[in-house]
């Protein structure tokens, strides 16, 4: 009896031990989270703490976090259990967590940035019938929360008008807010515009030292783009998983994740990658002789031909901006964004992309089975039923989307809070009363 005690003690023991070793890793993860959202919405986005906490934070391990919000540093520390992280906010570049550097190094590192023109003119409004038409679906999106989830902006453009706009309790129009992974599309844009440039080929293999020596010296940029690079990657963010150590401990993202082995031949299998994302924004910051040349050159020749000014392209510990995950900009600057495809790459006749790019953009992966280009989603797949097949998207975690409709010369774009599974916005419901709307007024 007493052996059989003894087993058991000693089993219980190494089960908690070993949940403790888990945890331990879990930690990181949770803490960082927690830590560089609270610190982007209080500082970049202007939001209140309580209601941050109450509404994005507040699910699985991250509710459990403590927070210590230091407004004259800039800085919030959140903890849980025996970890905590800190993030760090500067003028400028938004907030980085402090992983492999300390405040003071970080503080450092920040260049002055050029001061940016506020004067950029308004988009023209749109037919006023339209506007009328659009005004209930607007309000039962952002006020009544009828297509679920919870919306913070929207806005939708027709014919380059502007026939919707609105904005949930505590977000304004100069409101910035977090684009999750739609990053990843203004990331394609960048290579886009250097391609033009002629600082890029997307179909040659690409410079990186580290994969010289094995399969990887195949992989293009191409393949990057279209997330067929075949590099072995986690997506799962539920779990210690890629994503989820790359985004929360590592000083340098995209190092971490060209550091991952060849599972695949490249071209050949594709499967969502943050990763991806942020080899690409490393690679393309390695064309620039400084993190200062590498911003300017995404305000002078992305940005700024777009209407977005003071744009927050948040970086990691590198510095080298996460192109994966954290842009903040305004809801009709990423509207202006999806204009920007919807003309072919131009801007009031002036060309932004090079020719035949947002083409490029739209061509489907050979292995997506028709639902994804170059970061950008399709819908040649059906993912959304009952919109025009030719629609196009950039999304994000939680239900942030830019819709891009050829064929009915619509833009739509929706932020806020939608997780899944069961309080994610019905976009296709969405698009689909939209465009009812729309058509409805080419019939009177």
């Amino acid at each position: 009896m007493k052996k059989a005690l003894r087993i058991v003690g000693v089993v219980l023991l190494l089960a908690i031990l070993g949940g403790c070793i888990y945890l331990d890793g879990l930690l990181p993860i949770i803490t960082g989270y927690g830590a560089k959202g609270m610190a982007s919405a209080v500082f970049v986005s202007g939001r209140d703490a309580d209601e941050v906490e109450a509404l994005d934070l507040n699910f699985s391990f991250i509710k459990f976090n403590k927070y210590k919000i230091d407004r004259e540093n800039k800085t919030v520390t959140s903890r849980f259990l025996w970890r905590k992280a800190t993030a760090l906010y500067r003028d400028g570049y938004g907030v980085t967590l402090l992983r492999g550097i300390k405040a003071d190094e970080l503080r450092a590192q920040a260049y002055p940035l050029p001061p940016e023109s506020d004067c950029v003119a308004p988009l023209p409004s749109g037919d006023s019938a339209e506007v009328a038409l659009l005004e209930p679906i607007a309000k039962a999106l952002v006020d009544d929360r009828s297509y679920n989830g919870h919306p913070f902006a929207f806005v939708a453009l027709h014919k380059g008008k502007v026939v919707a706009e609105r904005y949930d309790k505590g977000i304004g129009p100069d409101t910035k807010l977090l684009s999750w992974s739609m990053a990843k599309s203004f990331t394609s844009a960048l290579a886009g515009v250097m391609a033009g440039d002629g600082l890029v080929d997307i179909d040659a293999p690409m410079d990186i030292p580290e994969w010289q020596n094995d399969g990887r010296k195949d992989i293009t940029l191409n393949n990057l783009l279209q997330m067929q690079s075949g590099l072995k990657w986690n997506e799962d963010y539920g779990a210690r998983s890629n994503v989820n150590l790359m985004l929360h401990r590592e000083k340098d993202m995209g190092l971490h994740a060209l550091d991952m082995p060849l599972e695949y031949a490249p071209g050949t299998h594709w499967y969502y990658s943050s990763g991806t994302t942020n080899i690409v924004m490393r690679y393309l910051r390695g064309k620039f002789s400084s993190d200062a040349e590498f911003l300017g050159y995404i305000r002078n020749r992305l940005f700024a031909p777009i209407g977005i000014r003071n744009a927050v392209f948040e970086q990691d510990a590198s510095g080298t901006p996460v192109g994966s995950s954290y842009l903040y900009l305004k809801a009709m600057e990423f509207a202006r964004f999806g204009q920007l495809y919807l003309d072919d790459g131009c801007v009031e006749g002036q060309r932004v992309l090079p020719e035949g790019w947002v083409d490029y953009t739209r061509t489907p992966a050979s292995d997506s089975k028709g639902n994804y280009g170059a970061f950008f989603w399709l819908n040649l797949g059906g993912r959304c039923p009952d919109v025009p097949s030719d629609m196009f998207s950039c999304n994000g975690h939680n239900g942030q989307q830019i819709y891009i409709v050829p064929s009915k010369d619509l833009v739509v774009v929706v932020l806020g809070y939608s997780p899944k599974p069961d309080k994610v916005i019905d976009f296709n419901g969405l698009l689909r009363d939209i465009i009812a709307a729309l058509d409805s007024v080419k019939e009177i």
